[in-house]
């Protein structure tokens, strides 16, 4: 089975606001760029939505794939291990339950690796996972993020 590579990226304007994640797949010759954006949200959600994201898009269980990432958000709270004690606590007093709970569902399907990058320092593949998400939200049909909806607005 071949390895995959993911950039992955989100962001919202206004934190909360529109907002929307892309993503830049690759292994061997393939290539697909999958982005989608939001009516409401907030950036976190959308840096997490897009590696959740790139999971439910493999197709075979136990693909290898490597994950890079400017959220540290994420990617310090998988390579750190802090999901797994938020699960343990049922999430209490953490943001974003609702997206960790099906982060965690489909982690383990997989052999993933995360590797943190920063953001806008000219990554080729992290410049174009950013744009896919700006223009998501700036150009496309807006979804509704509803259980940030829900939660989140008077």
């Amino acid at each position: 089975m071949p390895e995959v590579t993911a950039y992955t990226d989100g962001g919202a304007s206004g934190n909360p606001g529109p907002g929307g994640y892309g993503i830049v797949m690759l292994s061997g010759k393939h290539r697909k760029e999958i982005n989608a954006g939001f009516r409401l949200t907030t950036n976190n959600r959308m840096e997490l939505l897009a590696v959740i994201i790139a999971l439910e898009t493999l197709k075979f269980n136990g693909t290898d794939i490597t994950i890079y990432s400017d959220s540290k958000y994420v990617v310090d709270a998988v390579k750190k291990g802090w999901v797994f004690n938020w699960e343990k606590k049922n999430f209490a007093k953490k943001k974003n339950p609702d997206l960790w709970k099906r982060f965690l569902k489909i982690y383990p399907s997989h052999s993933v690796k995360f590797v943190w990058v920063k953001g806008h320092a000219g990554n080729e593949l992290n410049e174009l996972a950013d744009k896919l998400a700006v223009s998501a939200y700036q150009e496309g049909v807006l979804e509704v993020d509803e259980v940030y909806e829900a939660t989140n607005v008077d």
